[in-house]
């Protein structure tokens, strides 16, 4: 059994895959955009995160809040996961979650966390705990699409969270995602299609890999990974 990576290991990926393809770091600059701008006169804003795995989308959101003229609001974030297999199924959006607190403590801005690692489709309203007067995003990068759809199973839990989604009434719902054949069944034609298009993908991807860093290189490996 493979050892699972390090968050350091893999914050290291990240940056390295930030740095040479912009696709991810565009995404981010433009949710923490829109985030900043709904919030901008917020005394407490709560951002729900579907798919927050190690919650690399927040730290310069964080630097922003804390600059602002009139102070930085409360943040709470709500991450979500998936559980994780064997003994400690929170542990990893747990330990998101203690970064974070020591990333907000260092920058001075009131911080609170709700860890939730279980199906998202089973997760009810009352678990967000969400507040009366606080701005309320909803975000989730690129994991929505690959949810199970009404194609596949009825009452599906991709209609499940949008409707949880859609109970919340958030301010602002940021969702990024790869346009691609997502859990829909396939006749012959669709199923060459895909391959091909994630060919057409991963061609635009491996160059700019290659070109930054050497073939061998434990930081491709895991970099390519979480690709």
């Amino acid at each position: 059994m493979s050892k699972r990576n390090s968050a350091s290991m893999v914050l290291k990926a990240y940056q390295l895959y930030l740095e040479v393809c912009p696709f991810m770091k565009i995404s981010i600059i433009c949710a923490n955009h829109m985030i900043l701008k709904v919030a901008e006169k917020a005394k407490s804003l709560h951002v729900i995160d579907f798919g927050i795995v190690h919650g690399f989308q927040w730290p310069i959101l964080i630097q922003h809040l804390s600059a602002r003229a009139d102070g930085p609001p409360k943040l709470r974030i709500t991450g979500i996961e998936l559980p994780q297999p064997g003994f400690r199924p929170t542990e990893r959006v747990n330990e998101t979650g203690r970064r974070l607190a020591n990333y907000c403590e260092r920058f001075n801005v009131p911080f609170e966390y709700n860890g939730i690692a279980q199906k998202w489709e089973t997760i009810r309203i009352e678990d967000l705990k969400i507040g009366s007067e606080e701005v309320l995003v909803v975000n989730s990068m690129f994991r929505l699409g690959y949810l199970l759809d009404e194609t596949i199973v009825f009452r599906s839990p991709r209609d499940k969270v949008l409707k949880l989604i859609r109970m919340t009434n958030p301010n602002l719902f940021v969702q990024t995602i790869v346009n691609g054949f997502y859990n829909a069944s396939f006749s012959l034609h669709d199923l060459r299609k895909l391959f091909s298009n994630i060919q057409h993908y991963l061609i635009c991807l491996m160059p700019l890999h290659t070109v930054k860093i050497q073939r061998d290189s434990c930081l491709k490996v895991n970099s390519m990974r979480e690709v």
